[in-house]
């Protein structure tokens, strides 16, 4: 019997992350919404929206690990496709904002009002649609990723060189970005927005319903890796990331298959920094800092690379210790913390918070089953039937 791909996927472990997440998706909302603040049970919309944006970090986390967990592909600059999918979905909402600025023009942002612009540029049209808006925010990372993989594949850049490459590109965008002319409000960015599908950005419920969204798309992010990981094709992704060129002597087209898992990636990326701009209230250049691609790769490393839950893990988990870290007195410290943390992950738990724990658990079951084996045997043998271990074959 052939077991479809979504089927295979779907194990123990990766059943429970999905139901957790579904839990997370409508539990949370419904504390926040009709629990009383009186109530010990209500959840704030301060957190709603704190760990909406942790949501979104570990989308921007599980695609980082589909490339380098299991494709051996190490992007420091996947910042680059999450803040382009953030400034699509910023330009949609700056567009719905129309005569309430500050300078009550229905056309034009208040950024190029003062600017002294006098007409939309051409990149603008069709962002006051949002369907429009959806889809330049899943085609713009993209298409550059694919573009940028399709030279950087072909050519076999690999490992560290690859690596610096992508850090450039994420930096180049940054310097662009900040440019007043460039479009999309310099340093400081594209901000103040008012209403989303018609929904108040601020408003209780609104912010209740990203997060629920978040949680969604974090949900089929994960369904989307594991369906790919499980696969023929995830298998060849491993063979690639341990011995590519063993892989291309096989006949298999590798750049093919980098190309294609390294755009899906993007597009992940770019849907978490959808998600993350209407929940934060903001998008500007410094999220395309190289620093901000690193942190990420170190939330990847933290969880568990090749893992798929821990790298979504990690990003909570680090994330949340920045916000404790850089709250009060410890602020100046938390670069040493993170530092300090990703290091003694890379000495004491290689493998991250998640591998660590599937390790653990494959040993306990590999001393199990010899403990297990002379059992079976004897049990065979009170039956007069001989285990495959301890047949011979008749001379």
């Amino acid at each position: 019997m052939t077991l479809s791909p979504l089927t295979q996927a779907l194990n123990r472990g990766a059943i429970a992350f999905i139901l957790l997440l579904a839990a997370i998706g409508v539990i949370v909302p419904i504390l926040n919404l009709l629990v009383p603040p009186s109530s010990p049970f209500h959840v704030s919309s301060y957190y709603v929206a704190l760990f909406g944006k942790y949501l979104c970090y570990a989308l921007l986390a599980l695609s980082i690990d589909l490339i380098w967990g299991y494709c051996g592909i190490l992007s420091l600059g996947h910042g680059a496709f999450f803040a382009l999918g953030g400034y699509a979905m910023g330009m949609y909402l700056m567009r719905q904002i129309g005569g309430r600025g500050v300078y009550a023009n229905p056309i034009l942002p208040d950024f190029m009002v003062f600017l002294n612009w006098t007409e939309l540029p051409l990149y603008w049209y069709g962002f006051q649609s949002f369907p429009y808006a959806i889809l330049m925010v899943l085609l713009v990372p993209g298409v550059l990723a694919f573009v940028f993989g399709w030279f950087a594949f072909r050519s076999r850049v690999t490992g560290v060189y690859l690596s610096i490459i992508t850090q450039a590109l994420t930096f180049a965008l940054m310097l662009a970005f900040f440019r007043n002319n460039f479009g999309f409000g310099g340093n400081n960015g594209l901000t103040d927005f008012k209403d989303i599908l018609g929904f108040n950005v601020q408003a209780q419920g609104t912010r209740a319903a990203l997060f629920g969204i978040s949680a969604f798309a974090l949900l089929i992010g994960y369904v989307i890796c594991r369906v790919i990981v499980t696969s023929k094709l995830g298998m060849v992704l491993v063979a690639i990331r341990d011995a590519e060129t063993r892989t291309r002597f096989l006949g298999y087209r590798v750049e093919s298959y980098k190309l294609f898992v390294f755009t899906l990636s993007a597009c992940m990326a770019g849907v978490a920094g959808a998600l993350y701009v209407p929940q934060v209230g903001i998008i500007n250049p410094s999220e395309f800092s190289p620093a901000n691609s690193i942190e990420a790769v170190i939330w990847v490393a933290v969880g568990g690379r090749g893992t798929l839950i821990g790298a979504a893990l990690g990003a909570v988990v680090v994330n949340y210790a920045k916000t404790y870290f850089t709250s009060g007195f410890l602020a100046p410290y938390w670069l040493f913390v993170l530092g300090g943390l990703f290091v003694a992950v890379t000495l004491f738990l290689p493998r991250g918070i998640v591998g660590t724990i599937n390790y653990w658990m494959e040993r306990r079951r590999d001393k199990a089953m010899p403990a297990a084996r002379p059992d079976a045997d004897s049990a065979a043998a009170e039956d007069g039937v001989a285990s495959a271990a301890t047949a011979r074959p008749a001379k």
